[in-house]
Order: C-alpha cells, then sequence, then structure tokens
C-alpha cells in the first residue's frame, strides 16, 4: 500500500466460554496487552452447536493484535491456565496493520 505506514503484528483469537471474559480481560491486561476485542460468538464444533444467546454457555471471542513476542506470552499463559478445565481454541494469524503506533 503506497503511502501508508504499514507494520507486522500477530492476530491472537480466542474463542471460549463467556464465563472467562472478565479472567480474560485480567491475565490480558497482567501481560501488558494494549488492547483487545470481546464479542459473541456462536458456531458449530466437535461439541454441536453452540449459540451465543444461551447464557451461562455462550461463547466469547477474543481477538488481540500485538508483536510476536507478547503474542507468544498470551498464547502461553490462556494454555497453561485454562486449556484443562475450560472448553478454549485458539489460532493465531499474521497480519499487516495501518496504523502500528496503536498496536505493541
Amino acid at each position: 500500500m503506497t503511502g501508508v505506514a504499514e507494520s507486522h503484528r500477530k492476530l491472537v483469537t480466542v474463542i471460549t466460554e463467556s464465563t472467562l471474559e472478565r479472567d480474560l480481560e485480567r491475565e490480558l491486561e497482567a501481560l501488558g496487552v494494549g488492547g483487545w476485542t470481546i464479542s459473541d460468538a456462536r458456531g458449530r464444533g466437535d461439541k454441536g452447536v453452540r449459540a451465543s444467546h444461551w447464557g451461562h454457555s455462550a461463547n466469547i471471542r477474543v481477538e488481540v493484535v500485538c508483536d510476536t513476542p507478547l503474542a507468544e506470552r498470551v498464547l502461553a499463559r490462556l494454555r497453561e491456565k485454562y486449556y484443562a478445565n475450560y472448553a478454549i481454541v485458539m489460532w493465531v494469524q499474521d497480519v499487516e496493520v495501518l496504523r502500528p503506533d496503536k498496536f505493541r
């Protein structure tokens, strides 16, 4: 993209139980994540269909754009603390951001 400052970052995406929302916000803040987006999520997986309107059994999608070292710390911490006892899936993608000063 000509004339636009770009920078490579990682997009960490987490799909998990909505009951973890506050805990995940605290984890992200403690890790130094500057910002994140949380939205309701619904879909179908190996456990069947999950709808966002199911109250305590609803899912959320958490997205964080950050540099590689921070992405690795986020993934490691969430895997360590939540994989064993909660429904959680995570993935990471390479992304280009147009305002790199907004993302560590």
